[in-house]
């Protein structure tokens, strides 16, 4: 039996380590039949390390989504590695260390831009930039941390991962008649390198032990993953402007 995504050609931001939801994604996308290339900054080279831990080799490419001279060049280097896409996952998150932790009333604007530009904002440029590749449409897939709620020490990331949530909704409303789909999986804490960016990240990560119906497990990235490949597949064809919670169900839970 095929996989859900034979035939599927998708790119992958952010793997950094092999305990990211962007690892498994990659792995589980590979395991089911796509072909994928690898983006990575600032070190290509780390990323070019994990991926020999995929079930297949993969090309890495150097992009930082804040510069447009990467991105100008990238469906050109993507187009000769696989001709086209189908799928974009945006696993791309960044706020520099006085924008966490509690500083929220005494964060300054240029921090606040920097968080913004890298977490929301390039969700709209990454898509731009592979939309000459994805003729035949196909699917965005990005990663958010649910921004219905103001989390402990996450300060100023909250309202990045908020833009970043109405970013996918304008988005779908814009690309829907090219036949491209835009949807977020908002997964529940992960023991990534973000979350180790992140001042306090074991007190917002408690509130999963006691809130959420199902057993969350920090460790495990895979069912985010298998979220992410679910929405690249042609399983979710009419679904677009769409959040689905990947995180124990805490989302429905009120105390």
């Amino acid at each position: 039996m095929s996989g859900i995504l034979e035939g599927k050609r998708v790119l992958i931001t952010g793997v950094l380590m092999e305990s990211s939801i962007a690892f498994h994604t990659a792995k589980l996308a590979q395991e089911q039949g796509a072909e994928i290339i690898l983006t990575a900054f600032p070190r290509p080279t780390l990323t070019e390390r994990i991926a020999k831990k995929l079930p297949k080799p993969t090309k890495v490419i150097e992009l930082d989504v804040t510069n447009d001279e990467h991105l100008g060049r990238l469906a050109d280097i993507v187009g000769e590695e696989l001709g086209g896409l189908d799928g974009v996952v945006h696993s791309i998150g960044f706020a520099p260390q006085d924008a966490l932790g509690g500083n929220f009333l005494n964060t300054p604007f240029e921090s606040v831009a920097t968080a913004m530009h890298v977490s929301a904002f390039s969700l709209k440029s990454l898509t731009m930039a592979c939309l000459p590749l994805m003729q035949n449409g196909g699917s965005v897939v990005g990663l958010t941390f649910d921004a219905q709620y103001a989390w402990p020490q996450y300060d100023w990331m909250g309202p990045a991962k908020a833009a970043l949530e109405a970013t996918n909704r304008y988005m779908a409303r814009d690309l829907g008649k090219q036949n491209i789909r835009c949807n977020l999986i908002s997964a529940g804490p992960i023991g990534s390198m973000a979350a180790k960016s992140i001042p306090g990240f074991s007190e917002l990560a408690s509130v999963w032990d006691t809130r959420a119906p199902l057993e969350w497990d920090l460790t495990d990235p895979e069912p985010a993953g298998r979220g992410v490949v679910a929405l690249l597949s042609d399983w979710f064809p009419k679904t677009t402007g769409e959040i689905v919670h990947v995180d124990g169900g805490l989302h429905a839970i009120g105390a």
